[in-house]
């Protein structure tokens, strides 16, 4: 009876045991160990497709792996500073919708040219604590020389977002700042959504997705 009683205890104790831990939230990602897992993934599906010699649904790729883990509203107010402040809440949310579609575009670009590239990720420096980090990596492509894509990173409520994408060292979005503010000086927020909106809809008509300047 005892034995009997002793091993229902501790039944209870193993199913008590395993349901509190499928409870426990899920351990916190690394934000390198996220960019690494989202590079291995999507160079993966570039290196089967071409492999077997079919096109790969770039956007669908772009959409579902890269677009989620970037934060387009801080990029936006980046690229837009102090003329940020300036816009009105429906101001805002359009640049948001046509910068994001404008970086979008620029990612496709580049992963339609991917060829053999390989992608290594630097040890992150960061204490546990830290809510922005900066996440390094460097692109090797055969022939070619190395270069460095480091991620801006912010941890918020969603998680760890991407703000800021720098290559070779130079911002992509700080790079549209001067060009932002020429177009807002000479026509307003409004004038630079239309330049925007425009510039979007003539890439959607291009065969081959090309990142062009502003101005």
């Amino acid at each position: 009876m005892k034995n009997t009683l002793l091993l229902g205890v501790l039944a209870t104790l193993t199913l008590t045991g395993a349901q509190a831990q499928q409870l426990l939230p899920p351990a916190p990602v690394r934000p390198d160990a996220l960019m690494r897992a989202i590079t291995d993934d999507v160079t993966a599906t570039l290196r089967r497709d071409l492999a077997a010699s079919q096109p790969t649904d770039i956007t669908r790729l772009i959409e579902t792996r890269i677009v989620p883990v970037f934060d387009f509203h801080r990029m936006t107010s980046i690229a837009m500073a102090q003329n940020w402040r300036l816009a009105s809440a429906e101001q805002q949310a359009a640049l948001v919708v046509q910068f994001r579609t404008l970086l979008v575009r620029t990612y496709s670009h580049a992963l339609e040219t991917y060829r053999d590239q390989e992608v290594s990720y630097q040890p992150l420096r960061a204490a546990a604590d830290d809510t922005e980090v900066l996440v390094r990596s460097f692109v090797r492509r055969r022939g070619s020389e190395a270069f460095s894509i480091d991620y801006e990173m912010a941890d918020g409520i969603a998680g760890w977002k991407v703000y800021d994408v720098k290559v070779g060292g130079v911002s992509l979005v700080v790079t549209y700042r001067e060009s932002f503010a020429a177009v807002v000086r000479e026509s307003g927020i409004d004038g630079l959504i239309k330049l925007l909106s425009d510039k979007n809809r003539r890439n959607e008509t291009r065969s081959t997705p090309v990142p062009v300047p502003l101005t």
